[in-house]
């Protein structure tokens, strides 16, 4: 202090104007603060260093125009409560205690430092940066060490650290109970093993003693220290201090102080006996001269004051201007010089309008003001007081690492900026040093990897937890979160354990799948055998066989069962929305079309070889062979037409699927959809009926029988897909609706076309016109026979004679019998184009036939 008024007073800053000081020594002690502050507070120019009491000290002008100090925050609040009485402005150089920033108590305290609310935020950013949340924190028993531990505490809530004991040592080593608190911290420390991290707020001589017996018990820690002692070399000269563990400092920020220490090394060639407090070190430097610190700390301690005093004329006397270098902080040079600076610039603009030689020329309270609102550089920074009364300059954050020549060094490696609220490295290599200190670990409870989340245990604190993974479509993309984010249910997926999610795969039955391959292979074949049986078939046009199943309707058939075979490779692929009206609508018409023309085939079938006059008559009135077809398929058109109108087939995303999104075709209306193959199936069973009755036709012509078997088939193979079309989902539900589709062709193209195939390649001898009437001649002959023998004996009616001519006209259950079997034959003669029969009446024959 004594070095930054000489600079002011050296300098032009205030001219005119030389700034006097008295200096005293508070032993860190209140109450000889206090005693001190009195002094202060008389009368200026009188002997007597009396306090008077006014009402009023507006125009009072005391002994002192402002103090600085002190260096500890209880002793700056007993002194402020006192200077309050007359707001003389206090600027304290090192006291931090946050209470001080209340202007409500303390209008009249400044700092050129910042509050410990700012330096506590600094530790807990370093502590939640390292991943640390499991720690202990130490304080003294006073105002510094109170306020420190209220602001930490509520620091350490922000970020989820936990604090796993707290514990309070007297301020003071006079205390008996010093000793007691100590080894209670111990213990404390030692019950706590996952605890490695211990922040602290104590005086360098508790910490001196604190540490003597850890390493007496090789306990072994990561250390935060305060600003009180980050910097001490009294602690970090302790003997193989390094095995305490890691010392992790704050400390005020500094600036330039080479002056102050070529200013140190000249100081003994000064004479200082006029110096009381540079008198009294010397002497008691005098009985330590080979000593290291930590052992002259141990030879101060035993001196008494009164001791001191009897001692001041000692013969040898030393400053040991080298330990006296060593010893100081370099950030209370600094902070001590911006004090004495500020004083300095509020004097120069409160004197820039009036004579500040005159000792009355203003007031303390008025330099209060003039403080509060200067703004000035020094060494490159901008220094104000914020409204709080204090100077935001911020904390130098260090470690001690030990040097080469076996001493601690106090290595910065980051500035805490409290305006910005973060670190700031000047190097790559300081930044490295933060990050280094991730490897110390210091948890209640391991780290909760990404993938999983925090599961409170029994203990009182969150920061003890036990780590529980994500269930399925759950995850957790950072560390020790304490829930698991729900994935997105239709487009994402996750599986247990997971720390992100993953997008479902969209899928369908693909061109390359292999169901699909061959499902496509047994279409193509079918394909394949249809236009062989077209061939076939056209080259065989004129047979008996060709002719009887239908001639040009065959054809007809083919195409439509081909259609119906191209309608399934609508059904693999990307699904789009022409697939999906299509395929459904092909298949339906195309299907129709077949069971119409098998539908018309039967009742012809039937047609021709029923003896029953009522059957017979409604058969004809149902035969009416285009009319028929087109009115079974028009209907169809009209239920297709109105599915597609009113309740199109669409593209479906079909999110049910755990990681897979099916991209099928929805039917539109699942009633529509019913309603056109139930159409398809009463066509079916009409054909199945009619198919029926005509079983026991001619073997060589016994195309209901394979008509009836076809048919079955095809009623097998839906009624089992529906029950399995209902059950099934995913990529392969169109592939069920194909195999039912090929399993209908198949059966209706085997039992349709394979018979007459087989009968054309093979039994060509049964293939002529003779063969083929002789076959249903012996058919009807068989069957008039049978349905006549009891009539006829009955009514004693004659019987054709072997030219097929009657003697007498025949009755009429005889007479209808006889017309029925002459007209099946005479119309399959028709069928087949065959000359009439050698036997029988051909007048009756050409009648019957012409009736037909």
């Amino acid at each position: 202090m004594a070095h930054a008024i000489e600079m002011v007073n050296n300098s032009s800053l205030i001219p005119g104007i030389k700034l006097g000081y008295e200096i005293y020594d508070t032993c860190s002690e209140a109450t000889l603060a206090v005693s001190a502050a009195l002094r202060f507070l008389s009368t200026y120019n009188t002997s007597m260093e009396l306090l008077t009491f006014k009402c009023n000290y507006s125009d009072f002008t005391p002994k002192v125009k402002a103090v600085i100090g002190d260096s500890y925050s209880e002793v700056s609040i007993a002194v402020a409560r006192l200077l309050n009485t007359q707001l003389i402005p206090q600027i304290s150089h090192s006291s931090s205690a946050k209470i001080l920033s209340d202007k409500f108590r303390f209008p009249a305290f400044l700092r050129t430092i910042p509050n410990d609310y700012y330096q506590t935020r600094a530790m807990a950013k370093l502590i939640h940066f390292s991943g640390w949340n499991w720690i202990g924190i130490i304080v003294m028993d006073d105002d510094y060490g109170r306020s420190a531990l209220e602001s930490f505490v509520i620091q350490a809530v922000e970020i989820n650290v936990c604090i796993a004991f707290k514990q309070i040592i007297p301020a003071h080593l006079s205390d008996s109970t010093v000793e007691t608190c100590i080894d209670e911290t111990i213990k404390k420390i030692l019950s706590e093993p996952r605890v490695n991290v211990i922040v602290t707020f104590l005086k360098p001589s508790l910490v001196y003693k604190l540490f003597k017996k850890l390493m007496a018990k090789k306990i072994a820690k990561t250390w935060i220290a305060s600003d009180s002692w980050s910097l001490s070399n009294e602690i970090s000269s302790i003997p193989n201090i390094q095995k305490i563990g890691p010392v992790i400092g704050f400390s005020f920020r500094s600036g330039d102080t080479t002056s102050f220490q070529d200013y140190i090394k000249n100081l003994h060639q000064q004479k200082f006996e006029m110096n009381r407090l540079l008198d009294q070190y010397a002497v008691l430097l005098s009985d330590c001269p080979k000593m290291k610190y930590n052992e002259m700390y141990g030879c101060v301690t035993n001196y008494s004051k009164e001791a001191v005093f009897d001692r001041r004329t000692a013969k040898t006397k030393t400053l040991r201007v080298d330990f006296l270098s060593a010893t100081v902080h370099p950030g209370l040079v600094y902070s001590t010089q911006l004090a004495v600076n500020a004083i300095a610039h509020a004097i120069r603009k409160l004197c820039s309008d009036r004579n500040c030689k005159n000792r009355n020329a203003f007031a303390p309270w008025e330099l209060l003001q003039s403080l509060k609102t200067i703004n000035f550089t020094y060494m490159g920074r901008t220094i104000n007081f914020d409204s709080s009364g204090d100077a935001d300059t911020g904390y130098d954050a260090l470690i001690w690492k030990t040097g080469t020549d076996g001493k601690i060094d106090f290595n910065i490696f980051a500035e805490f900026d409290a305006q910005k609220d973060m670190f700031i490295f000047t190097s790559q290599d300081k930044e490295n040093k933060f990050k280094h200190l991730k490897k110390i670990r210091s948890r209640c409870s391991d780290e909760c990897k990404p993938g999983q989340m925090k599961k409170s245990s029994r203990s009182q604190h969150t920061c003890c937890y036990e780590c529980v993974a994500c269930p399925e479509n759950h995850y957790t993309g950072s560390s020790d979160m304490v829930y698991c984010s729900q994935c997105n249910n239709k487009t994402q997926w996750s599986p247990v354990n997971s720390s992100i999610c993953f997008q479902k795969k969209i899928e369908f039955l693909h061109w390359h799948d292999g169901l699909a391959i061959v499902l496509l292979f047994i279409s193509c074949l079918g394909i394949l055998a249809i236009f062989a049986i077209a061939i076939l078939f056209a080259k065989n046009f004129d047979t008996p066989v060709v002719k009887a199943s239908g001639g040009i309707l065959c054809y007809v058939i083919l195409i439509s069962i081909l259609l119906s075979f191209v309608s399934t490779v609508f059904f693999i692929g990307e699904p789009v929305e022409f697939k999906c009206k299509v395929r459904q609508t092909m298949f339906s018409i195309s299907f129709t079309t077949v069971v119409a023309c098998i539908l018309l085939k039967s009742i012809k079938i039937l047609l021709a070889f029923t003896f029953e006059p009522k059957v017979h008559s409604i058969l004809k009135f149902l035969y009416k062979p285009f009319t028929l077809v087109f009115v079974c398929i028009g209907i169809q058109v009209i239920i297709c037409t109105t599915w597609l109108v009113f309740w199109s087939p669409h593209i479906k995303e079909n999110f049910s699927f755990p990681r897979t999104i099916i991209l099928e075709c929805n039917e539109g209306s699942t009633a529509a959809f019913g309603i056109m193959l139930g159409y398809i199936a009463v066509l079916a069973f009409a054909c199945f009926i009619f198919a029926f009755k005509g079983r026991k036709l001619p073997e060589n012509y016994n195309e209901a029988k394979f008509i009836t078997f076809g048919m079955l088939i095809y009623f097998i193979a839906w009624i089992t897909f529906i029950p399995i079309y209902a059950t099934t989902s995913g990529i392969y539900l169109p592939a069920v609706e194909m195999i039912v589709i090929l399993i209908s062709n198949y059966g209706i193209l085997s039992c349709t076309f394979l018979p007459k195939c087989y009968i054309i390649l093979y039994k060509q001898d049964t293939n002529t016109k003779t063969a083929f009437l002789k076959m249903i001649y012996k058919y009807s002959s068989k069957s008039a026979s049978t349905l006549t023998v009891s009539q006829v004996s009955s009514s004693s009616a004659p019987l054709p004679d072997r030219h097929g001519s009657t003697q007498d006209t025949l009755r009429g259950p005889v007479k209808s019998s006889v017309s029925c079997i002459s007209n099946s034959f005479s119309f399959h003669e028709m069928l087949v184009t065959t000359d009439i029969p050698p036997t029988g009446n051909r007048n009756l024959t050409r009648k019957r036939l012409s009736s037909i």
